[in-house]
């Protein structure tokens, strides 16, 4: 896809989203998923970059996510950091966290890589809620219940004032998100690709795999500690339950719906997601079960997601015009 067309569906996307509170700026519900599907979205869209474009199968994007809100919630809470300042550091700290994590994954491949990238999920766990965690200022089982919220210039964005906190969370997606876009369609994401299709053969023209693929998961352990940071802020307490399978899952289900490797496929696939995770709330136990159902039928009718399918549909049209 091209960068004017992945750009024009941003900017149509993010514009629609942006004058949504004109409408339901005083209905809560609808601004808090708002804004969860913004922060979603860029996570998503991390996850879609190392795996659609680098090829790498990586499990570990909600442990970074994880990272990054419990790093920014110590700086600030134990260390005094100024909100904004522990939101760069555990940006900073994930991204370190992603580089010793991508290390012994350079001489793997598949299946193996996914199992690294899951154990750091899995161990962080454990290690949060033990006597390392309370250590650490973790909280251990009970976790972090008292985060100051994002202030700038003294003006706060919480979730006491949503609207405000909503444009402040469409600013952070889309600085992270075109960013993203940046990397793709530039050098360093033909280098992705091209390790992705054939290594050997980029090895062979002078792509470093070595470079690229620790550069995919500084990049983006980066933006999903940073976008992590900001959501521990927002809600204001943090909880080891975040690391449970439920998360891990519903973050796999957006990928599949926007389509992987179709970016900005992934940012609809948050949308859609978040959205449809939380109108199916009433039905209880019973939402993961019509999540999946949901889930099952798109994969069968459109297997390469939104992305794909208007993809190929704009194709089909422009060959019959």
């Amino acid at each position: 896809m091209s960068l004017k067309r992945m750009a024009t569906i941003m900017g149509v996307t993010y514009g629609l989203v942006a004058m949504m509170p004109l409408f339901v700026g005083d209905i809560r519900f609808v601004m808090h998923i708002l804004i969860m599907c913004l922060i979603w979205a860029v996570v998503a869209s991390c996850w879609d970059v190392i795996m659609g474009f680098a090829g790498i199968f990586s499990f570990g994007q909600v442990a970074f996510f994880v990272i990054g809100a419990y790093s920014s919630a110590i700086f600030s809470v134990h260390l005094n950091v100024p909100s904004v300042f522990a939101i760069l550091l555990a940006g900073v700290f994930a991204a370190g966290m992603g580089v010793l994590v991508g290390l012994p994954c350079l001489k793997l491949a598949g299946p193996y890589v996914a199992l690294v990238t899951f154990g750091v999920h899995l161990t962080l766990i454990p290690l949060l809620r033990g006597e390392i965690g309370i250590a650490l200022g973790s909280g251990g089982s009970k976790g972090i219940l008292t985060i100051p919220p994002v202030n700038i210039f003294g003006y706060t964005f919480s979730s006491a004032n949503l609207v405000p906190t909503f444009y402040f969370t469409l600013f952070l997606s889309v600085v992270c998100t075109v960013i993203i876009l940046v990397v793709i369609k530039s050098y360093w994401g033909t280098a992705f690709l091209a390790l992705k299709d054939s290594e050997n053969f980029a090895m062979s023209l002078g792509v470093s795999a070595f470079k690229y693929k620790l550069m995919v998961f500084a990049l983006t352990s980066f933006l999903t500690g940073v976008v992590g940071a900001f959501y521990g802020h927002y809600i204001g307490m943090l909880s080891t339950r975040m690391l449970e399978l439920d998360l891990f899952c519903t973050l796999m289900v957006m990928l599949v719906v926007g389509g992987i490797g179709r970016f900005p496929g992934a940012i609809l696939g948050a949308f859609i997601t978040v959205t449809a995770n939380e109108l199916l709330a009433p039905l209880g136990i019973y939402r993961a079960v019509a999540l999946g159902a949901l889930v099952v039928i798109l994969v069968l009718l459109v297997p390469n997601g939104v992305m794909g399918f208007w993809l190929k549909r704009s194709e089909t049209e422009m060959r019959i015009g």
